[in-house]
């Protein structure tokens, strides 16, 4: 084959494969297949830019002034106000308790008796060992008195008048000691019945009747309840706040919580004692507070949370505890724009305000809207539906329905043909 015929049939080929492939570029249906291929959000996909405008729902609360109370919060141990282990002061046979275990008794009762009859006769021979010294004193004075007379007529001695005085005044001793005596007696005589020496609850008893008991004996625990105490502890560095607080002159509130916290068990409480020095070992100080406990709610040697409150923040703001986020920055929230948009703020929280609200000391003023509900979605800059608290986003209408449903149908047809 010549020359020529070569590269004749080289520019044939070449115009054939190029009009082929101009063919295909310029196929119907090439452009939908890329289109539809592009994937979703890279230019050319469907639906771009749809939705991209529409708000998020969330429901929004504004920042509320009022007064904060601020809390001190510890571990408190009740304790009775007095506590009294009643013993015997003499020894004897135990014949009768007047009391029963866990019941109140009161100040001046008979709690227990013990026999009283060698008591009695002591007491007995007190007496009449007072009448026998009270007669020769009587005796003594009439000699006495008798013989005054004699002496100035020279008739007695001054040796025997010395004597007839000495023997009265002995006499006299004798029946002051017999009064002691008595007095003593009678006193014994009365320990025989045990009294009770403050209102409070009885324990349970130590002893039963017929027992012979002595003055080691424990017959009953009394724990006066009314009023009662806590004892609790607090860290050092608030040692200022709550002299300070004490020193404004008015009584500190106290309040006795459940284990858990949340319930109030036992109020009206007021502080009574600030310790005067810090445990070294622990680093705190030691309270105590006294509750009427007119309800009997506290108990000796029950653990209970303690609420102190130290001062009341006048006009502080105030946002439901579920606004604020943690990030890694601190706290923050996401606070509604006059746009309808929203931003991140930084804030800095303090004290908590019951159990669904906390004080925010920076980064908000008041009547701010905060979002509460609906985070999630958000970041900052997004467009937000505001809605009040127990509002729900409007349900969509007919029109809206038939739109996207034709814009889904739409789109359906543009991949089939494709």
């Amino acid at each position: 084959m010549s020359r020529f015929w070569k590269i004749a049939l080289i520019v044939v080929a070449v115009l054939v494969v190029g009009a082929v492939g101009l063919r295909l570029v310029h196929k119907p249906g090439a452009a939908g297949r890329s289109q539809a291929g592009a994937p979703s959000g890279q230019p050319g996909a469907p639906g771009e830019g749809k939705g991209k405008d529409e708000p998020v729902p969330v429901t929004v609360e504004p920042v509320a002034v009022q007064n904060v109370p601020v809390y001190l919060t510890a571990l408190g141990t009740v304790q009775a106000l007095n506590t009294v282990t009643v013993s015997p002061q003499v020894g004897g046979l135990l014949m009768k308790l007047n009391f029963t275990e866990g019941q109140e008794v009161h100040k001046g009762e008979v709690l227990a008796e013990i026999d009283p009859r060698s008591l009695q006769a002591t007491y007995d021979q007190a007496v009449a060992r007072k009448g026998q010294d009270a007669a020769q004193l009587s005796t003594a004075r009439s000699n006495l008195a008798r013989s005054l007379d004699l002496a100035k007529q020279g008739y007695i001695s001054k040796q025997d008048m010395d004597t007839l005085r000495n023997t009265v005044s002995q006499y006299e001793a004798a029946v002051a000691a017999d009064e002691a005596s008595i007095n003593d007696a009678k006193v014994q005589l009365g320990y025989t019945k045990v009294i009770a020496p403050i209102t409070g609850l009885a324990g349970i008893r130590g002893v039963d009747p017929g027992n012979i008991v002595t003055t080691s004996s424990s017959i009953v625990t009394l724990t006066e309840v009314h009023p009662i105490n806590v004892i609790f502890p607090l860290p050092e560095q608030n040692v200022e706040l709550v002299r300070s607080s004490q020193a404004r002159g008015e009584p500190l509130e106290v309040a006795a919580l459940d284990s858990a916290g949340s319930k109030v068990i036992a109020g009206k409480g007021v502080l009574k004692v600030i310790n005067n020095q810090i445990d070294t070992s622990t680093g705190t100080f030691n309270l105590k507070a006294e509750f009427p406990n007119d309800e009997n709610a506290l108990f000796p040697g029950q653990f209970v949370n303690v609420r102190l409150k130290v001062n009341t923040v006048q006009g502080g703001l105030v946002i439901p505890s579920q606004a604020v986020q943690r990030g890694p920055d601190g706290d923050y929230v996401y606070l509604l724009q006059p746009d309808s948009t929203v931003k991140m703020q930084p804030v800095t929280t303090g004290q908590e305000v019951g159990d669904t609200h906390v004080m925010v000391t920076q980064g908000l003023k008041a009547a701010e809207q905060v979002v509460t509900e609906g985070q999630f979605r958000l970041k900052p800059g997004s467009k937000v539906k505001a809605l009040k608290p127990g509002e729900v986003p409007a349900a969509p209408t007919e029109a809206e329905l038939k739109k996207a449903a034709q814009g889904a149908k739409e789109g359906g047809r543009r991949g089939h043909r494709g």
